[in-house]
């Protein structure tokens, strides 16, 4: 399935990366990005809501599906390490946010299927 089909569904709001196919390799390296407790990649569970560079520096926002998740940091440093794998960025940061809050509305068809919800 193609990445830009979950931009349509769990909308992520890309800040001066107006380069799709950049857009595609950022997004395609985060699918590679499972949730351990959910078995579930970051991107089809709706985790990411902003990326934004500044020169050489990606910024990446995104939530967790729980409040106070104790894995939130190797979340952290696993999309840290895959983006920096990409080669395009000098350094990475995560910001993890809980407003908004996630909900089932972000997930997309895939990740409704696999977790049995209509």
């Amino acid at each position: 399935m193609e990445s830009e089909e979950f931009l349509d569904f769990a909308p992520i709001k890309f800040v001066c990366i107006d380069d799709k196919e950049e857009q595609n390799r950022i997004i395609d390296v985060l699918m590679s990005v499972v949730d351990p407790e959910i078995g579930i990649d970051i991107i089809n569970l709706g985790l990411v809501y902003e990326i934004h560079k500044e020169d050489n520096k990606l910024y990446i926002i995104m939530t967790l599906t729980a409040l106070g998740c104790p894995l939130a940091d190797v979340l952290s440093n696993e999309v840290k390490n895959e983006v920096l794998s990409i080669g395009d960025y000098s350094e990475v940061e995560v910001k993890i946010v809980y407003s908004p809050p996630w909900d089932h509305d972000r997930l997309s068809s895939f990740a409704r299927m696999e977790l049995g919800i209509e």
